[in-house]
């Protein structure tokens, strides 16, 4: 490869995945994907909130199944919930929570994301739901971007009773 090549992609710029949600989209480092599956019902959590749909199988793991949409409050009465999943690597060390699902409209997109396509929202941080870390513009579209720490931390609250 030529050295003129190897300087096309600056060394700031992160491989990402968009991810279609119910009312509105996540924005996560493509890394923290592990697979794509199709929506099949989870089974039930006892006293789960509205956010965590159940568990599903996978590889022999029982994973947590999370609509961030309805974490975000952009989830609407009647929408579908999801036509896949999407499986994520699980950031907090938890052995117990290698990780978990989120439901998505559909497949991933893979993007680059640069200084110049991403613009953060300063204006909203506040009001952000617990479990959303940013909301951005990128590539003139709103998107959202999970605190996945947070999440972990909420669906293994949500769990530890049940454990």
């Amino acid at each position: 490869m030529n050295s003129s090549a190897s300087h096309s992609a600056n060394v700031n710029d992160i491989r990402g995945v968009l991810i279609q949600i119910a009312g509105s989209q996540l924005l996560l480092p493509n890394a923290a994907t592990v697979e794509v599956l199709s929506y099949a019902d989870p089974d039930p959590v006892d006293n789960a909130p509205a956010w965590l749909l159940g568990q599903i199988r996978w590889r022999g793991w029982r994973l947590p199944l999370v609509s961030f949409a309805r974490l975000a409050g952009t989830h609407t009465e009647g929408a579908a919930v999801g036509n896949k999943v999407i499986v994520l690597k699980a950031l907090g060390g938890d052995p117990k929570l290698p990780y978990f699902a989120l439901v998505a409209q559909g497949f991933p997109r893979l993007v680059t994301i640069t200084r110049d396509n991403m613009i953060v929202d300063s204006a909203h941080l506040e009001t952000l739901p617990d479990g959303i870390r940013l909301r951005v513009m990128f590539n003139d579209d709103v998107a959202l971007v999970p605190d996945l720490d947070v999440a972990e931390k909420m669906i293994a609250d949500v769990l530890r009773p049940a454990a």
